[in-house]
């Protein structure tokens, strides 16, 4: 009996002995552990508390017929957009739950018809419209029920299919889209709209097929060139920083050099001593006889990108359609066909994002495909920023790109614009007393 219970007794001790060691040392422990789960269950409470308390409007942006503007007003615009730039105290970050301010711009196509928003907090619309009033006098801004409320918000079902996704940069945030700058004629100089071919597709949706594409815009602080930018422009220059050695891996080195030198000592040879510093041979030639005409393109256009103010995005477009005219040669190809011409091999570009692509393969097809359509049509109609580890950044110029009003050459019957110029009253005009 003794040896049957010996086992059992000696792993209670050992327990104790455990349990008595982790008492002694629950200071150092513990700590981390609660602080991990304290940021993983009350930050998302607190903020969800303080978003509850937010109001929010959405604003449709309604272009004049005669406009004749390049995309670069949008570029102030969006630099205004950042006054709403905030450093929140720590209660008010931990306690409070406040975080950064974020705008959705959209433009949803509801059957062929397109139309521009801007959703926003209801504090900040007299923001929206001073920036837009400013450098567009005859645009129309008015406050609209939101367009989600047209469709189930239970889809894919027995009557709707979707596809969807979150986009994508094809390289590092640095590196820029394809501009508006480069949207031009090389013989008559006439700037083509970047958005012609997005609008066009998007108005092609006939009856029961609905294309939303949403841009949740969230400016960022200046430091942000500084901390991510530089580094990325020395590593394409090849400026390698060397680390300074530590105290423990500098006497590894020593030990290193007495172990491969000790042969060539007794023999009465010159022994050579590491320095830890790189032995390859430095190209020291300026850096313009050093790259290549296609390279200086890009250094310029990455120390461009330092010099402007920067959103972190969320990008995500929705297709859905009823079941029987549901295509994805239409809602999916022709969009991101459309989406193509921002590329630039050199630079960056639009990819769709794979993790949240609505698409599934080998096990559980159907429900895994289920779970990502209603995932993404739920953060949607939401607006939904999640998963920030897969946002991006955006300079004022790439957004001005993507979004902004469009001139007069984008002849979209479809898409909607201000009916009647405004104007103001006749200095004249009697005044009855």
């Amino acid at each position: 009996m003794d040896t049957l219970f010996a086992p059992l007794g000696d792993f209670f001790s050992a327990m104790g002995s455990m349990f008595s060691v982790v008492l002694s040392v629950w200071f150092i422990l513990f700590p981390p552990i609660l602080f991990f789960v304290f940021k993983v269950l009350w930050v998302p409470y607190v903020q969800g508390r303080y978003a509850s308390k937010i109001k929010w409007i959405l604003l449709e942006i309604i272009p004049p017929r005669d406009i004749e503007k390049s995309p670069l007003p949008m570029e102030s615009i969006f630099s205004g957009f950042a006054g709403v730039i905030k450093t929140p105290t720590t209660a008010e970050e931990w306690i409070g739950g406040e975080f950064p301010v974020s705008f959705s711009l959209e433009i949803a196509s509801h059957e062929g018809e397109v139309h521009f928003y801007i959703r926003t907090q209801a504090g900040f619309r007299d923001l929206v419209e001073a920036q837009f009033y400013a450098h567009y006098p005859n645009v129309e801004i008015v406050e609209v029920p939101d367009y989600i409320t047209r469709l189930p918000k239970t889809i894919p079902n027995k009557g709707w299919e979707l596809w969807g996704a979150d986009l994508a940069l094809t390289k590092d945030d640095l590196y820029p889209i394809k501009t508006y700058k480069y949207f031009e004629e090389s013989v008559t100089g006439k700037m083509i709209d970047p958005l012609a071919s997005l609008v066009e597709t998007m108005g092609k949706a006939g009856p029961g097929q609905f294309m939303w594409l949403q841009m949740i815009t969230t400016p960022i602080k200046e430091s942000w060139a500084k901390e991510h930018g530089q580094p990325v422009v020395d590593t394409f220059l090849g400026r390698v920083k060397e680390e300074k050695m530590g105290i423990f891996a500098r006497l590894l080195l020593d030990i290193k050099d007495i172990l491969l030198n000790l042969h060539t000592a007794l023999l009465g040879k010159e022994v050579v001593y590491s320095t830890g510093a790189s032995d390859e041979k430095k190209d020291e030639q300026p850096v313009e006889f050093r790259l290549t005409p296609g390279e200086k393109d890009v250094l310029k256009a990455l120390q461009s990108q330092m010099g402007k103010q920067q959103f972190k995005m969320r990008m995500r477009y929705v297709y859905t359609a009823r079941r029987d005219i549901f295509s994805k040669t239409f809602g999916v190809a022709a969009f991101m066909g459309s989406m193509k011409q921002f590329a630039d091999q050199n630079m960056n570009g639009f990819k769709p994002e794979d993790h949240s692509k609505t698409d599934a393969k080998y096990i559980f097809v159907e429900p895994r495909l289920r779970f990502r359509q209603r995932r993404i049509f739920n953060r949607y109609i939401n607006r939904d920023a999640d998963p920030q580890k897969t946002r991006f950044i955006l300079s004022s110029e790439e957004l001005a790109t993507v979004f902004h009003i469009p001139d007069m050459a984008v002849s979209t019957p479809t898409l909607s614009r201000v009916s009647a110029k405004r104007g103001s009253a006749p200095a004249n005009l009697p005044i009855q007393e």
